[in-house]
Protein backbone atom coordinates (compact mmCIF):
# COMPACT_ATOMS: atom_id res chain seq x y z
CA UNK A 1 0.00 0.00 0.00
CA UNK A 2 3.31 2.11 -0.86
CA UNK A 3 2.37 5.95 -2.11
CA UNK A 4 -1.25 6.27 -0.67
CA UNK A 5 -2.74 9.13 0.79
CA UNK A 6 -3.97 9.08 4.27
CA UNK A 7 -7.74 8.73 4.50
CA UNK A 8 -9.90 12.14 4.49
CA UNK A 9 -13.02 10.64 6.08
CA UNK A 10 -13.25 7.35 8.81
CA UNK A 11 -13.94 4.34 5.99
CA UNK A 12 -11.02 2.43 7.36
CA UNK A 13 -8.74 2.43 4.54
CA UNK A 14 -6.62 4.86 2.60
CA UNK A 15 -7.47 6.01 -0.56
CA UNK A 16 -5.07 5.42 -3.60
CA UNK A 17 -2.97 7.59 -5.06
CA UNK A 18 -3.53 8.41 -8.64
CA UNK A 19 -7.88 8.44 -8.22
CA UNK A 20 -7.75 10.52 -5.54
CA UNK A 21 -9.28 14.04 -4.61
CA UNK A 22 -5.40 14.93 -2.95
CA UNK A 23 -3.80 14.21 -6.50
CA UNK A 24 -6.53 16.03 -8.53
CA UNK A 25 -8.98 18.80 -6.77
CA UNK A 26 -10.84 19.07 -9.92
CA UNK A 27 -13.26 16.91 -11.48
CA UNK A 28 -12.44 14.80 -14.21
CA UNK A 29 -13.77 15.26 -17.54
CA UNK A 30 -14.19 11.86 -19.45
CA UNK A 31 -14.30 12.84 -23.41
CA UNK A 32 -16.33 9.95 -25.20
CA UNK A 33 -15.77 11.22 -28.90
CA UNK A 34 -17.74 14.58 -28.58
CA UNK A 35 -19.64 13.96 -25.21
CA UNK A 36 -18.75 14.78 -22.07
CA UNK A 37 -18.77 12.94 -18.94
CA UNK A 38 -18.69 14.48 -15.25
CA UNK A 39 -19.97 17.83 -15.92
CA UNK A 40 -23.39 19.28 -15.24
CA UNK A 41 -24.93 17.33 -18.08
CA UNK A 42 -26.10 13.89 -17.24
CA UNK A 43 -25.20 11.47 -19.56
CA UNK A 44 -27.56 8.70 -20.64
CA UNK A 45 -26.08 5.48 -21.61
CA UNK A 46 -28.68 3.18 -23.35
CA UNK A 47 -29.09 0.00 -25.47
CA UNK A 48 -29.68 -3.43 -25.75
CA UNK A 49 -27.34 -6.08 -23.23
CA UNK A 50 -26.51 -7.59 -26.14
CA UNK A 51 -26.36 -7.60 -30.08
CA UNK A 52 -28.22 -9.57 -31.51
CA UNK A 53 -28.72 -8.41 -34.87
CA UNK A 54 -28.35 -5.64 -37.97
CA UNK A 55 -32.44 -5.10 -36.63
CA UNK A 56 -32.67 -5.18 -33.23
CA UNK A 57 -29.50 -2.97 -32.89
CA UNK A 58 -30.26 -0.24 -35.29
CA UNK A 59 -34.35 0.14 -34.14
CA UNK A 60 -32.79 0.39 -30.61
CA UNK A 61 -30.12 2.76 -31.19
CA UNK A 62 -32.39 4.71 -33.28
CA UNK A 63 -35.24 4.93 -30.57
CA UNK A 64 -32.80 5.50 -27.63
CA UNK A 65 -30.64 8.57 -29.36
CA UNK A 66 -33.88 10.34 -29.76
CA UNK A 67 -35.25 9.66 -26.57
CA UNK A 68 -32.09 11.58 -25.32
CA UNK A 69 -29.23 8.82 -24.69
CA UNK A 70 -25.69 10.27 -25.76
CA UNK A 71 -24.26 7.05 -26.02
CA UNK A 72 -25.07 3.74 -27.11
CA UNK A 73 -24.14 0.94 -25.24
CA UNK A 74 -24.45 -3.30 -26.82
CA UNK A 75 -22.39 -6.11 -26.00
CA UNK A 76 -20.15 -8.09 -28.74
CA UNK A 77 -18.70 -10.41 -26.27
CA UNK A 78 -21.07 -11.55 -23.85
CA UNK A 79 -19.78 -12.68 -20.10
CA UNK A 80 -22.34 -15.40 -19.32
CA UNK A 81 -22.82 -17.69 -16.35
CA UNK A 82 -23.64 -20.59 -18.50
CA UNK A 83 -21.62 -21.96 -21.17
CA UNK A 84 -24.79 -22.69 -23.06
CA UNK A 85 -25.96 -19.12 -23.11
CA UNK A 86 -26.28 -16.52 -26.17
CA UNK A 87 -22.15 -15.20 -26.03
CA UNK A 88 -22.25 -12.37 -28.49
CA UNK A 89 -21.73 -12.26 -32.18
CA UNK A 90 -17.88 -10.90 -31.59
CA UNK A 91 -16.42 -8.98 -34.24
CA UNK A 92 -19.41 -9.15 -36.20
CA UNK A 93 -20.98 -7.45 -33.50
CA UNK A 94 -18.28 -4.65 -33.26
CA UNK A 95 -19.18 -4.07 -36.88
CA UNK A 96 -22.40 -3.56 -36.17
CA UNK A 97 -21.51 -0.99 -33.67
CA UNK A 98 -19.55 0.84 -36.07
CA UNK A 99 -22.12 0.74 -39.05
CA UNK A 100 -25.10 2.25 -36.30
CA UNK A 101 -22.28 4.80 -35.45
CA UNK A 102 -21.13 5.95 -38.36
CA UNK A 103 -25.31 6.18 -39.32
CA UNK A 104 -26.07 8.17 -36.17
CA UNK A 105 -23.17 9.78 -34.79
CA UNK A 106 -24.19 8.25 -31.54
CA UNK A 107 -20.80 6.81 -29.74
CA UNK A 108 -20.70 3.52 -28.49
CA UNK A 109 -19.59 1.68 -25.64
CA UNK A 110 -19.02 -2.63 -25.30
CA UNK A 111 -17.04 -5.04 -23.32
CA UNK A 112 -13.89 -5.98 -23.38
CA UNK A 113 -13.27 -9.97 -21.38
CA UNK A 114 -9.53 -10.78 -22.54
CA UNK A 115 -6.37 -8.75 -23.05
CA UNK A 116 -6.37 -10.74 -26.32
CA UNK A 117 -9.16 -8.61 -27.63
CA UNK A 118 -8.36 -5.00 -26.27
CA UNK A 119 -6.43 -3.95 -29.52
CA UNK A 120 -9.87 -5.29 -31.43
CA UNK A 121 -12.29 -4.01 -29.41
CA UNK A 122 -10.74 -0.49 -28.94
CA UNK A 123 -10.61 -0.36 -32.73
CA UNK A 124 -14.37 -0.07 -33.35
CA UNK A 125 -15.59 1.27 -29.65
CA UNK A 126 -15.52 5.02 -28.24
CA UNK A 127 -15.00 3.51 -25.29
CA UNK A 128 -14.36 0.56 -23.71
CA UNK A 129 -16.01 -1.40 -21.03
CA UNK A 130 -14.63 -3.71 -17.98
CA UNK A 131 -17.53 -5.40 -16.17
CA UNK A 132 -17.97 -6.66 -12.76
CA UNK A 133 -16.99 -10.40 -13.38
CA UNK A 134 -13.39 -8.57 -14.62
CA UNK A 135 -13.05 -5.73 -12.19
CA UNK A 136 -10.19 -7.41 -10.69
CA UNK A 137 -8.78 -8.90 -13.46
CA UNK A 138 -5.59 -7.08 -13.52
CA UNK A 139 -3.66 -7.53 -16.49
CA UNK A 140 -7.13 -6.67 -18.44
CA UNK A 141 -7.03 -3.38 -16.70
CA UNK A 142 -3.43 -2.80 -16.66
CA UNK A 143 -3.76 -3.40 -20.97
CA UNK A 144 -7.56 -1.10 -20.67
CA UNK A 145 -4.98 1.82 -19.44
CA UNK A 146 -2.47 1.37 -21.95
CA UNK A 147 -4.85 1.70 -24.90
CA UNK A 148 -5.51 5.14 -24.12
CA UNK A 149 -9.44 4.84 -24.69
CA UNK A 150 -11.82 6.02 -21.84
CA UNK A 151 -13.14 2.77 -19.77
CA UNK A 152 -15.88 2.38 -18.13
CA UNK A 153 -15.49 0.57 -15.38
CA UNK A 154 -18.07 -1.67 -13.43
CA UNK A 155 -17.92 -2.34 -9.56
CA UNK A 156 -17.26 -6.17 -8.82
CA UNK A 157 -20.70 -8.01 -7.61
CA UNK A 158 -18.51 -8.79 -4.38
CA UNK A 159 -16.13 -5.60 -4.58
CA UNK A 160 -15.96 -3.01 -1.82
CA UNK A 161 -15.31 0.71 -2.17
CA UNK A 162 -11.86 0.18 -1.49
CA UNK A 163 -11.19 -2.78 -3.86
CA UNK A 164 -13.26 -0.73 -6.62
CA UNK A 165 -10.77 2.39 -6.28
CA UNK A 166 -7.79 -0.18 -6.28
CA UNK A 167 -8.84 -1.61 -9.40
CA UNK A 168 -9.47 2.19 -10.98
CA UNK A 169 -5.99 2.70 -10.07
CA UNK A 170 -4.81 0.34 -11.75
CA UNK A 171 -6.26 1.54 -14.90
CA UNK A 172 -4.90 5.22 -13.85
CA UNK A 173 -1.66 3.87 -13.60
CA UNK A 174 -0.81 3.37 -16.79
CA UNK A 175 -1.70 6.71 -17.54
CA UNK A 176 -4.69 6.67 -18.82
CA UNK A 177 -7.60 8.47 -15.98
CA UNK A 178 -10.44 8.32 -18.94
CA UNK A 179 -11.82 5.88 -16.42
CA UNK A 180 -15.91 6.44 -15.10
CA UNK A 181 -16.41 4.29 -12.16
CA UNK A 182 -20.02 2.65 -12.76
CA UNK A 183 -22.01 1.45 -9.39
CA UNK A 184 -24.12 -1.88 -10.79
CA UNK A 185 -25.63 -3.38 -7.50
CA UNK A 186 -23.60 -5.82 -5.01
CA UNK A 187 -24.67 -9.46 -3.95
CA UNK A 188 -25.54 -9.71 -0.71
CA UNK A 189 -28.19 -11.92 1.17
CA UNK A 190 -31.46 -10.38 -0.87
CA UNK A 191 -33.04 -12.68 -3.05
CA UNK A 192 -36.01 -10.33 -4.07
CA UNK A 193 -33.63 -8.74 -6.48
CA UNK A 194 -31.02 -9.95 -8.89
CA UNK A 195 -28.38 -7.57 -6.70
CA UNK A 196 -28.45 -5.19 -4.18
CA UNK A 197 -27.93 -1.32 -5.92
CA UNK A 198 -25.44 0.34 -3.25
CA UNK A 199 -26.78 3.93 -3.92
CA UNK A 200 -24.81 5.16 -0.91
CA UNK A 201 -21.79 4.50 -3.19
CA UNK A 202 -22.23 7.35 -5.34
CA UNK A 203 -22.33 10.26 -2.71
CA UNK A 204 -19.04 8.37 -1.09
CA UNK A 205 -16.94 7.83 -4.99
CA UNK A 206 -17.50 11.36 -5.24
CA UNK A 207 -16.58 12.15 -2.04
CA UNK A 208 -13.23 10.35 -2.47
CA UNK A 209 -12.81 10.48 -5.93
CA UNK A 210 -12.45 12.82 -8.88
CA UNK A 211 -13.61 10.60 -11.38
CA UNK A 212 -17.40 10.79 -12.90
CA UNK A 213 -19.84 7.99 -10.95
CA UNK A 214 -22.40 6.78 -13.01
CA UNK A 215 -24.89 3.79 -12.15
CA UNK A 216 -26.46 0.55 -13.51
CA UNK A 217 -30.47 0.22 -12.41
CA UNK A 218 -31.06 -2.82 -15.02
CA UNK A 219 -28.22 -5.12 -13.51
CA UNK A 220 -28.59 -3.05 -9.88
CA UNK A 221 -32.22 -4.78 -9.66
CA UNK A 222 -32.59 -7.19 -12.47
CA UNK A 223 -35.95 -6.04 -12.52
CA UNK A 224 -37.51 -3.95 -15.75
CA UNK A 225 -40.37 -2.14 -13.31
CA UNK A 226 -38.06 -0.88 -11.07
CA UNK A 227 -35.09 0.29 -13.28
CA UNK A 228 -37.35 3.93 -13.82
CA UNK A 229 -37.77 4.55 -9.88
CA UNK A 230 -33.68 3.47 -9.10
CA UNK A 231 -32.64 5.40 -12.27
CA UNK A 232 -34.46 8.36 -10.70
CA UNK A 233 -33.19 7.82 -7.59
CA UNK A 234 -29.55 7.41 -8.38
CA UNK A 235 -29.73 10.68 -10.37
CA UNK A 236 -31.23 12.62 -7.41
CA UNK A 237 -28.24 11.09 -4.98
CA UNK A 238 -25.41 13.10 -7.68
CA UNK A 239 -24.96 10.11 -10.16
CA UNK A 240 -23.02 11.64 -13.06
CA UNK A 241 -25.06 9.59 -15.26
CA UNK A 242 -26.94 6.23 -16.03
CA UNK A 243 -26.62 2.79 -18.33
CA UNK A 244 -29.66 1.16 -19.32
CA UNK A 245 -30.56 -1.41 -21.05
CA UNK A 246 -33.23 -1.02 -23.71
CA UNK A 247 -34.69 -3.70 -26.26
CA UNK A 248 -37.20 -3.47 -28.97
CA UNK A 249 -38.81 -6.18 -28.19
CA UNK A 250 -37.80 -7.23 -24.56
CA UNK A 251 -40.02 -9.89 -24.37
CA UNK A 252 -37.64 -12.01 -27.32
CA UNK A 253 -34.22 -10.81 -26.08
CA UNK A 254 -31.80 -13.13 -25.82
CA UNK A 255 -30.08 -11.88 -22.82
CA UNK A 256 -31.53 -10.33 -20.04
CA UNK A 257 -35.01 -8.88 -21.48
CA UNK A 258 -36.79 -9.17 -17.61
CA UNK A 259 -34.47 -6.42 -16.94
CA UNK A 260 -34.43 -4.40 -20.26
CA UNK A 261 -37.14 -1.09 -20.73
CA UNK A 262 -39.29 -1.34 -24.16
CA UNK A 263 -38.57 1.86 -26.05
CA UNK A 264 -41.96 3.38 -25.12
CA UNK A 265 -40.59 2.81 -20.97
CA UNK A 266 -37.26 4.48 -22.27
CA UNK A 267 -38.80 7.64 -23.87
CA UNK A 268 -41.57 8.03 -20.83
CA UNK A 269 -38.34 7.76 -18.40
CA UNK A 270 -36.37 10.16 -20.26
CA UNK A 271 -38.48 12.29 -19.87
CA UNK A 272 -39.09 11.96 -16.06
CA UNK A 273 -35.38 12.02 -15.82
CA UNK A 274 -35.45 15.77 -17.18
CA UNK A 275 -37.53 16.72 -14.22
CA UNK A 276 -35.51 15.13 -11.71
CA UNK A 277 -32.06 16.54 -13.13
CA UNK A 278 -33.40 19.95 -13.24
CA UNK A 279 -34.59 19.96 -9.67
CA UNK A 280 -30.99 19.11 -8.80
CA UNK A 281 -29.25 22.27 -10.51
CA UNK A 282 -28.63 19.86 -13.14
CA UNK A 283 -29.49 18.55 -17.18
CA UNK A 284 -30.18 15.77 -19.43
CA UNK A 285 -29.65 17.54 -22.99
Amino acid sequence: MDNMYDNPVNVGFKIPEKVSLKAKQERTIVKIAEVEAGGSDIIIIAGPCAVESSEQLFETARAVKSGGAKILRGGAFKPRTSPYSFQGLGEEGLKLLAQIRKETGIPVVTEVMDTRQVELVASYADMIQIGSRNMQNYPLLKEAGRCKKPVLLKRGMMATIEEFLLAAEYVLSQGNDQVILCERGIRTFETSTRNTLDLSAVPMLKHLTHLPVIVDPSHGTGLRWMVPAMSKAAVAVGADGLIIEVHNHPEKALCDGHQSLSLDEFSQLMTDLKKIAQATGRYIS
